[in-house]
């Protein structure tokens, strides 16, 4: 083809050649094994990041729907395996590995998610044994979250109605694996917790029979680990067989490593409490007994004492000595009588030796004369005080600055500046006068001209 044949083709004409060309060359299916780098969850839901070696670099997109079905968090330095094919983005012109399927390398995806699950709860705290709510002794209403069409629910059934009969069970079927079993069975839990002032339930189990690990994944979803932390019910978990361990084991308040031991864990054998109370019965009946002999024997003494033989023996002593202390006492009271009444006579004897009448008449002369001098004496105190307070107080008046007022003086001050007018520059113009005259009356005036 010369020169003037030769075809101008524009940019979109050969990122479509190329595009045409990768289809046809390359596989439709690819696995690449590289490290994550640069990885990006746009707020979309879809994921761009790098995958890389030694020697080169491969940019990357997995859309959301994929993306969703990823069980563990990818992160920059993780080793991956890929699934997808090559394609070019027209807009920017570049090939891209467009990643349907996306794998840890050296450990199954399920495995991955479920040590970074455990190590982000472990740190917030959802496995410590301070949070683990204590069983109750003997529960009475049992509430089970499992499938009604497995075999758990019969083992757990069975096993409790084995051990503890009297106890009622109530079922709340749920799917226990799938996509969506994880939120159906916290739904389940939560439910219960809402509805437990009506329902009673003493303890929750929660639980399926043994299975793989996709089987089992539901029980290692976060969403149910925070269902049952957030339980106010205690919570056994009771997931697959001896071997098995999830994430709903960890955090829950008891593990049965089987549903029948789910059963043995909530309930008490009924046979063991019956050989308690047998056993405390025949305790009690022992101690009774015991207590009985002991007080026959006590009663049988009291009955021996004299007391008894002559009930009484007791009252008459008492009434005799209650006799004996009423004679002590009249003939007290009779010898202190007497002896008051020989200090009376003496006495009596005394007053009339020293006249008492004489002796009164003296006292009240004494004390007239007493009260005349007293009283001229406060005469003539009161006479010099009179005349020195008269002093004192022409002293103050004459101080008195407004005594001058009732001989024609009189007071200005100046309103504004409250102070006495004493000279000219003491007033202004137009300010208003207050002038005191004596029994202090005041004229008001205003200063028109200086």
């Amino acid at each position: 083809m010369t020169d003037e044949e030769a075809k101008i083709y524009t940019v979109s004409e050969v990122t479509a050649l190329i595009k045409v060309t990768l289809e046809k060359n390359l596989p439709s299916r690819l696995e690449v094994a590289g490290e994550i780098s640069d990885w990006k969850h746009h707020s979309s839901g879809h994921c761009y990041f790098l995958l890389k070696d030694d020697n080169g670099l491969l940019p990357c997109v997995m859309w959301r729907g994929n993306f969703n079905k990823v069980k563990f968090a990818p992160a920059d330095g993780m080793a991956v395996i890929t699934t997808g094919f090559i394609d070019v983005y027209g807009p920017q012109g570049k090939y891209q590995f467009y990643v349907s399927k996306l794998e840890p390398a050296g450990v199954g995806a399920l495995q991955l998610a479920k040590e970074q699950l455990v190590r982000k709860l472990k740190a917030e705290g959802l496995f410590d044994q301070e949070y683990k709510k204590p069983l109750p002794k003997y529960p009475m209403r049992i509430g089970i979250v499992t499938s009604a069409s497995g075999a758990a629910i019969i083992d757990i059934a069975d096993s409790i109605y084995n051990r503890w009969p009297c106890a009622r069970m109530f079922l709340r079927s749920v799917s226990v694996q799938g996509e969506t079993a994880a939120e159906e069975i916290a739904r389940a839990v939560k439910e219960l917790n809402r509805r437990n002032s009506q329902l009673q339930l003493d303890v929750l189990i929660v639980g399926r029979g043994g299975g793989s690990p996709e089987d089992l994944w539901a029980f290692n979803e976060e969403v149910l680990a925070r269902a049952i932390f957030a339980s106010k019910i205690p919570v056994i978990s009771a997931v697959g067989h001896e071997i098995d361990t999830t994430i709903s084991d960890l955090v829950a308040d008891a593990r049965a490593s089987t549903p029948t031991k789910a059963g043995v864990i909530a309930v008490p054998d009924m046979r063991d409490v019956l050989s308690q109370l047998e056993g405390a019965h025949n305790r009690l009946k022992a101690n009774v007994q015991s207590r009985l002999r002991y007080t026959e024997q006590s009663l049988e003494t009291i009955l021996a004492s004299s007391f008894f033989r002559n009930p009484y023996w007791y009252t008459k002593n008492a009434s005799q000595s209650v006799d004996e202390a009423q004679m002590r006492l009249t003939e007290s009271c009779r010898e202190l009588f007497g002896r008051l009444r020989q200090r009376l006579s003496a006495s009596a004897e005394l007053v009339m030796c020293i006249e008492p009448g004489r002796l009164l008449a003296e006292k009240r002369v004494w004390l007239n004369s007493l009260c005349n001098t007293a009283n001229t004496r406060m005469k003539d105190v009161l006479g010099k005080r009179q005349l020195q307070l008269t002093a004192v107080e022409n002293r103050l008046q004459a101080m008195d600055p407004r005594s001058v007022l009732h001989r024609g003086y009189s007071i200005t001050s100046n309103k504004r500046t409250g102070k006495i007018v004493a000279k000219l520059r003491d007033v202004e113009v137009e300010d208003e006068l207050m002038t005191e005259l004596a029994d202090r009356n005041f004229i008001v005036s205003r200063v028109t001209k200086k």
